[in-house]
């Protein structure tokens, strides 16, 4: 199949086909900020972080998460529109304080918020780490909406504790801090 041919912040590049505007913005050196992204698990747009607007070649323009947007012939990306600028200092916010990584980056002080649970992000990098690539499903997401938490199924403190390869995914510390 043929490299798919698009712009990243006025850059040509070429791409493989099912490539996501990520990898492509990374192959020029781009960098589009992500927190609920690593390149060893499957893509999951969870966080939105990595918004970017897209225009198609049909002129149709929108916000998409660039994790999971795969490359579009002729499709034009910019990463840093005033409207992609707003949603990362939102998304900011809404995860204060568990993730400050990008605050200062964006010039969030604060956040206008009351978020219930700030010591997890819910990017749920330690449950798609230990069912993706540990196969043990011990963590998993109680609730929904506000009420979402991340749990350990009961009795895996010892489990969780005595493999720990996720500890240094989790930007906020949570599961650490439970196992």
């Amino acid at each position: 199949m043929e490299n798919v041919k698009l712009e990243i912040d006025g850059k040509a590049v070429e791409a493989a086909p099912g490539t996501t505007v990520l990898q492509a913005a990374k192959s020029l050196g781009i960098k589009i900020p992500t927190l609920c992204h690593d390149d060893r698990l499957e893509e999951y747009g969870g966080c939105r972080m990595c918004m970017v607007e897209i225009e198609t070649k049909w002129g149709r323009k929108r916000l998409v998460a660039s994790c999971v947007y795969p490359v579009e012939e002729g499709l034009k990306v910019q990463t840093s529109t005033e409207k992609v600028m707003r949603i990362r200092r939102m998304i900011i916010e809404l995860l204060w304080p568990a993730w400050q990584l990008y605050a200062e980056e964006y010039g969030v002080k604060s956040s206008r918020f009351k978020t219930g649970m700030t010591d997890c992000s819910l990017c749920g990098l330690c449950l798609r780490y230990c069912s993706e690539i540990k196969k043990a499903n011990v963590i998993y997401f109680r609730g929904r909406g506000v009420e979402r938490k991340p749990a350990l199924i009961e009795g895996a403190e010892m489990q969780c504790r005595a493999c720990g390869e996720c500890f240094t995914l989790c930007g906020s510390g949570w599961i650490a801090s439970r196992c």
